[in-house]
């Protein structure tokens, strides 16, 4: 599940595209100013970025500008009203990584995000695969030894992280943050809850979990 930032000063919009890319089964935090954009891109991981372009405090280019110039490579979509050409390119130039024009239909802009997220090496490829386990990230399906598993969207969020990383031990801070929106009051004792959720689903009667705890540290998958 994928970690979606939208900066849009127009209140109206930013909830519209929120709704929507949640519905789509991405996690989603908003702001609404630049100088906030660049705190949230220096505190939190993103998978995509929509940024629009005319912002206060700092504009869209320049929140772009400077992450780029910091070593960030997050994709972004940057959102603007402007039409020329000049106006493409100095975006584009700025560090975008492609560029939606308003107005736009949700649907557009979200074809727009997955085709950027294809793009990407860490979440390229619809299917992950581990022992028994397959998970199908465009459908939102999990099977066991061919068998559909049925999760909850957080569950189905922390096995496709897990699944992208098998081999990293991830703490519950780090799970909080990937999985849970930053506005959430998600805690260590709710992603164990989740966890032990997630075991009693996908594990097999008389064989260890295959989510191991690494006591003091976190969560690791452990399929051989």
């Amino acid at each position: 599940m994928a970690k979606i930032l939208i900066v849009e000063d127009n209140s109206e919009l930013m909830d519209n595209v929120r709704e929507w890319l949640t519905q789509e089964q991405y996690v989603v935090d908003c702001c609404t100013d630049g100088v906030e954009a660049l705190a949230y891109l220096g505190t939190y991981e993103y998978d995509a970025i929509v940024l629009d372009w005319t912002l206060p405090k700092m504009s869209g280019i320049e929140v772009c500008k400077q992450f780029r110039s910091q070593g960030g490579g997050t994709p972004i979509i940057m959102l603007t009203g402007r039409r020329t050409l000049d106006d493409k390119e100095s975006g584009l130039d700025a560090g975008a990584d492609d560029y939606l024009t308003k107005p736009f239909e949700v649907r557009e802009l979200s074809a727009r995000i997955r085709a950027l997220l294809r793009r990407t090496p860490k979440v390229a490829g619809e299917v992950l695969k581990a022992g028994n386990l397959a998970l199908d990230k465009e459908t939102h399906k999990l099977t066991k030894n061919g068998q559909e598993v049925h999760l909850m969207p957080k569950e189905f969020a922390i096995l496709e992280l897990m699944m992208t990383y098998p081999s990293k031990i991830f703490s519950a801070e780090a799970l909080i943050e990937r999985v849970w929106s930053s506005a959430s009051d998600a805690s260590p004792e709710i992603v164990r809850k989740y966890i032990n959720r997630l075991r009693a689903q996908i594990d097999t009667e008389g064989a260890p979990s295959v989510i191991r705890t690494v006591h003091g540290v976190g969560y690791a998958l452990d399929i051989k």
